[in-house]
């Protein structure tokens, strides 16, 4: 009987394209459905009732949920090309720095987004700071993963692409070359992998995208 994989996504989010990353690493066969979240399917609601968002893995009809519990599913279940080091002490060290991305420094560069100039300054310091102890990890090193693309630099591919788009609209460098060029050197290498650009949306597209949402944010945040 043939494998059945389904993955519910948007194309603007990171949390979908990194899962799409990792199954592409893998060459794992899946059918893509692009969900309008404005405007759910029935399956998405039934596949995850809870918090009704993508991304979804539906693998032979069961659902799971999360882009990074998804990442480590994916691993453990096809185990070619593994994207998480074999090492125990080395594969809590990925889920640490893949916390810290998704906990730390992602609330932090939402916030930027969203903030008033005063206080994007303050938030934009504290950044810097994260991004600061991100690169200290690089350091040294072609990728988070050592010498390929790993589970680190699966989850920081927000970082690579999105923050890129979003600093251009909110006139914020958060990763330039002069700041940051160990993480500047990464973000160059990981574009110019042919999966990689796969999994990037279409740049005006992208770009319009956030923009409208970022506008729309601070115009319902602004004093009536």
């Amino acid at each position: 009987m043939a494998e059945e994989l389904k993955l519910y996504g948007t194309w603007v989010s990171p949390f979908s394209r990194r899962v799409e990353l990792a199954l592409k690493l893998k060459g794992i066969p899946y059918e893509y459905i692009e969900e309008d979240l404005h405007n759910k399917s029935p399956d998405l609601i039934k596949y995850n009732p809870i918090h009704q968002k993508v991304p979804v893995l539906v693998h032979n009809g069961k659902p799971i949920v999360e882009s990074l519990v998804i990442l480590e599913y994916i691993d453990e279940t096809w185990k070619n090309n593994p994207i998480l080091p074999q090492d125990p002490y080395q594969r809590a060290l990925a889920r640490f720095w893949a916390k810290f991305i998704e906990e730390k420094i992602l609330p932090l560069a939402m916030k930027a987004t969203n903030s008033e100039e005063k206080e994007k300054e303050k938030v934009v310091v504290e950044m810097f700071q994260l991004m600061k102890v991100l690169e200290g990890e690089l350091n040294g090193k072609d990728f988070f993963g050592g010498e390929s693309i790993g589970y680190v630099d699966i989850v920081a591919t927000i970082i690579a692409v999105w923050f890129q788009v979003t600093q251009e609209i909110i006139g914020v460098k958060i990763v330039s070359e002069e700041k940051f060029p160990v993480l500047f050197k990464w973000i160059e290498k990981l574009k110019s992998i042919d999966v990689v650009k796969e999994c990037i949306p279409p740049r005006d597209k992208h770009f319009t995208y956030v923009k409208a949402r970022i506008e729309a944010a601070l115009l319902k945040s602004a004093p009536k």
